[in-house]
């Protein structure tokens, strides 16, 4: 791989998480090996303009606004203001949530034939969708917690009883394609059931309502291809009174939790939390890199949440942090979903798209 690459960080995006795709893309920024790479900035403000942007504080759209231009040779990004392209030689994307995380940027990369880190279309989409990913782990064996999904056209017969029927009490409600706990509700009781019904639909025409699983709750870091290898587990422990992990616990009260890094577990149990990881992680396809929640119940049963094929990289994100416990610092992180990245890439190109029957 030769030294001096080009690598675009994109960050921002028109999605509710524009602000912790923002905070996490300053890390990255702080912690690239500048040595090796040439930082190029390319910024999504909430309307989806792009920008190219040299200075990483600044507003989202502060720089020159760029486009996409097609042309025989091959469709690539062109700064409008200067009117040359802006070179790439590797996408770092670091967005979060709607059109970020679905798969979106990640097929205008690919047919702009430029390799962009982590999972590629097909797993970034599944893994966005709460009820589709659900589905595909609960057919590959892999436990998850007992749901029900609903379209925003059903939702005037949408009854609490019948759902407290099958989910019991308290059960969550949360929008079938978001993360970092946005739109997300504990519902106690009737009085809660339609205000939470309202905020799950907020953010898109389909909402997840789950069994509350009470237990403890895991994260795992997961990283490679064919041979993906998962971190030790951390533990997440709410220390104050939240009803679960909230945006706010999350991002806003330093005081809400805990982190166990290491996760207090024994040595069995938590080989079998790092092998239920990578088992999800390749059953979503997912690629380069991913972190895996789980739930570990209070009769022992290991379930998996969710699976976050873009992780956040903010001072609070827990992906970094368990690959620096094992031994792994941030600097060398990037270089490594960087080099996986490519090498994928490099590999799918490869591939024959010309086919000529034999003689």
């Amino acid at each position: 791989m030769k030294k001096n690459l080009y690598v675009a960080i994109l960050y921002g995006g028109k999605s509710v998480e524009h602000e912790i795709s923002i905070r996490s893309a300053r890390n990255v920024v702080a912690h690239i090996d500048k040595n090796e790479y040439t930082i190029v900035l390319l910024g999504i403000d909430k309307n989806g303009g792009w920008y190219l942007n040299t200075d990483i504080n600044q507003p989202v759209d502060a720089g020159h606004a760029v486009a996409i231009k097609l042309d025989a040779r091959s469709p690539h990004l062109i700064d409008l203001v200067s009117e040359q392209d802006v070179q790439i030689d590797v996408v770092f994307p670091v967005l979060h949530g709607t059109d970020g995380e679905d798969g979106s940027v990640q097929g205008m990369f690919k047919t702009m034939n430029l390799p962009i880190i982590g999972s590629g279309v097909l797993g970034s989409a599944i893994a966005m969708d709460k009820i589709i990913s659900k589905k595909i782990l609960k057919e590959s064996g892999i436990p998850v917690a007992s749901y029900i999904e609903f379209k925003k056209s059903s939702k005037g017969n949408i009854r609490f009883a019948e759902v407290e029927a099958q989910v019991g009490l308290p059960f969550m409600i949360k929008s079938a394609a978001l993360g970092s706990s946005v739109g997300i509700t504990m519902v106690k009781s009737a009085s809660g059931f339609l205000p939470a019904l309202e905020e799950g639909f907020r953010y898109g025409d389909k909402i997840i309502i789950e069994q509350f699983v009470k237990g403890r709750e895991l994260e795992c870091a997961v990283m490679g291809n064919e041979h993906a290898q998962a971190s030790m587990p951390c533990e997440i422990v709410l220390v104050k009174e939240y009803d679960f992990y909230t945006y706010e616990a999350k991002y806003l009260d330093e005081a809400a939790v805990r982190i166990d890094l290491p996760a207090n577990l024994d040595e069995k149990l938590a080989e079998e939390v790092r092998r239920i990881s990578v088992a999800a992680y390749r059953a979503l396809r997912c690629d380069d890199f991913a972190r895996v929640d789980l739930f570990l119940t209070e009769t022992g049963e290991i379930m998996v949440n969710e699976i976050n094929t873009i992780p956040g990289f903010t001072n609070a994100s827990m992906f970094p942090m368990m690959w620096q416990h094992m031994g792994i610092g941030y600097s060398e992180l990037i270089s490594k979903l960087i080099s996986l990245g490519i090498a994928r890439h490099q590999e799918s190109i490869a591939t024959e798209t010309d086919f000529k029957m034999a003689k």
